[in-house]
């Protein structure tokens, strides 16, 4: 027989400073059940979770916990007040009975000794300690708001199998689209103040919300067409007995009252970067880099030439310096051995990760305009900050709230805001993506692919790095970076490759002496064979597809503007088509150039 569920939420409601945040919303969690609840930025999930925390509770609706039932609840911001030392707070969290060797064991393994004074934590340190904490009695339901920030990828690894290792129900709220797809067997989308949920985990989701939302539209259309069928009767119908007139006309204000009071489903972020003129094609260059802090060594003997174009991920554990190089080879810190080159007519914004540059106290609205005006200037066009704030998805009453008081997800957009408003050619973006929700995330990922310009990233979201990067800069130790090809995955198949030809290597048996002597006689001109990057390879593969696209545009634009009438109706469109065409026919040249030096190196190397 079916067990009952071991957490209910049935029929929640809740308003939020006079707006219905949770308007009967459902949640069940069986024993060991993996959930995902998702939704956009503002659509209540926190809150939801807090609920079924105990935390918080509800205007209205039921929540049974099974007795005997144990929850553990990780908030997105830990609070570590009363306790002095991470031992101390992550003991807090253990019941009579359970064994403190794990939470030995789980400090051990998220690299905490447990001494570390807790009103000196960094973020990625407080975060472990928080995960220790309730991980560490290992509860029969897991509630974790987005237990990801602040991790690096080796962290952000190890907690997935730490996860999928346990008993534990979870509900798991993430921007994470890889933790999510590995962990999940069942997700619940919060929208509009409802809650629908689907029997499949994450990698399901977005089809299945889709074809909700296609329905959605389809009664819409229906509703609105029997409006008007009901409209046209009221005016042109042919009078009937008085009574069932009435009782139509009742109908027809019951069906425009329907119209009225449908929940729409809330807008994408409209994102768009200011395109500034285009840099020179060579965007950096650093020869034999070094810096070192003390004895401990950052970057070490670091060669990277950046052409424009180019989208490189840096990725690395929390500690090994991903923005210290970033500043390295922007030109903003000094070597301390090593040149850096800087390209010509460069016009950089940067994203930083921590958002010191949002003043407590500061309104959203001087926040985006500087303060002191109505208009910001985007693209080096004035446009007003409600409209602006419009784009991503903010309200005109938010305009006056303090940025303090808004979700990591709402920073995280005031940021964004900020930084595409400006023209430019050249991105650098740490950590972009924390407290995304998803759907900014998949638009972030368009705006970045097809950006004509060169991006620098920090991310550990392994699925937006193989989306967005087109190269690889991986921490390998000892001040020491590697440049691989590709994405993640791309970097992970690659470094695991060159990890195996090593201990292939190093199995090989020894020889006699002679023979050795006479094999190294006759390798020796192999060993001095020039052979082509990884690098080098990837681009002669993939250049022949990416000038074809590059064709089909240039196709498109042409036809485009052949159009007899295309500049009389619209001059605008007429100027931003041509200058797309310039650029694109640019971008064609430059890759045929580039696939013919290739070929040549190719064919020399081989001969």
């Amino acid at each position: 027989m079916a067990q009952p569920p071991l957490l209910t939420l049935q029929d929640i409601t809740l308003t939020f400073g006079g707006r219905p945040l949770l308007a009967g919303a459902d949640l069940s969690a069986n024993a060991g059940e993996r959930i995902c609840l998702v939704g956009r930025n503002g659509s209540g999930k926190s809150t939801l979770l807090k609920i079924a925390a105990g935390d918080v509770e509800a205007d209205s609706g039921t929540r049974f916990l099974q007795p005997g039932t144990t929850v553990r609840y990780l908030l997105q911001e830990p609070d570590f007040a009363g306790f002095s030392t991470v031992r101390s707070y992550v003991e807090s969290g253990l019941t009579p009975g359970d064994d403190e060797y794990r939470a030995n064991y789980l400090m051990e393994q998220l690299s905490l000794s447990g001494d570390e004074d807790t009103t000196q934590l960094s973020g990625g340190e407080a975060r472990r300690a928080a995960l220790a904490r309730v991980l560490a009695p290992e509860p029969d339901i897991l509630l974790l708001d987005e237990p990801t920030n602040h991790l690096d990828l080796p962290a952000i690894e190890w907690l997935e199998a730490e996860l999928k290792s346990l008993r534990s129900a979870l509900v798991l709220i993430s921007h994470d689209r890889r933790f999510l797809e590995n962990l999940s067997q069942a997700t619940v989308w919060l929208d509009r103040g409802t809650a629908r949920r689907m029997n499949r985990g994450f990698a399901h989701f977005e089809t299945w919300r889709d074809e909700v939302l296609e329905e959605e539209q389809r009664e819409q259309h229906k509703l609105d067409r029997k409006i008007v069928r009901e409209e046209h009767w009221l005016r042109y119908g042919v009078t009937a007995r008085r009574k069932r007139n009435v009782r139509r006309l009742g109908d027809l204000e019951a069906l425009r009252e329907k119209r009225r009071t449908t929940l729409r489903a809330q807008g994408n972020v409209n994102l768009s970067s200011g395109d500034a003129d285009a840099s020179g094609k060579l965007v950096i260059e650093a020869k034999n880099l070094s810096k070192s802090f003390g004895e401990r060594a950052i970057v070490r003997d670091l060669n990277l030439r950046v052409l424009r174009g180019d989208r490189i991920a840096i990725t690395g554990p929390n500690g090994a310096g991903k923005t210290t190089l970033i500043r390295l080879i922007t030109g903003q810190l000094a070597p301390d051995a090593g040149t850096v080159r800087l390209g010509t007519n460069l016009e950089i914004v940067s994203l930083e990760q921590d958002r010191t540059s949002l003043t407590p106290g500061t309104t959203l609205r001087d926040a985006l305009t500087g303060g002191g005006s109505d208009q910001v200037i985007v693209n080096g066009e004035a446009r007003h900050v409600m409209s602006w704030m419009q784009d991503f998805l903010f309200r005109p009453e938010q305009a006056r709230t303090p940025v303090d008081v808004l979700s990591g997800g709402e920073r995280g957009r005031i940021m964004l805001a900020r930084a595409l408003s400006k023209p430019s050619n050249f991105m650098v973006l740490d950590e972009p993506t924390n407290d995304l929700d998803l759907e900014t995330l998949d638009l972030l990922q368009e705006l970045l692919s097809s950006y004509a310009g060169t991006v620098l990233l920090v991310s550990h979201d392994r699925d937006f790095i193989d989306k967005v990067a087109t190269s690889t800069l991986a921490f390998e130790g000892n001040g020491v970076w590697r440049e691989y090809p590709g994405g993640y995955t791309d970097m992970m198949r690659q470094a695991g490759e060159a990890r195996a030809e090593v201990k292939q290597a190093s199995d090989v048996k020894p020889v006699h002496k002679t023979t050795r002597a006479s094999a190294g006689k006759a390798s020796a001109p192999a060993s001095q064979k020039r052979k082509m990057s990884f690098k080098d390879k990837h681009a002669l593969e993939t250049l022949p597809k990416e000038i074809e696209t590059l064709g089909d545009s240039i196709a498109a634009l042409q036809e485009k503007m052949a159009a007899p009438d295309f500049y009389s109706t619209d001059p605008e469109g007429f100027e931003k088509a041509a200058a797309d065409l310039k650029a694109a026919q640019t971008r064609q040249a430059e890759a045929e150039e580039r696939w013919l030096e290739l070929e040549m190196l190719r064919e020399e190397f081989e001969s």
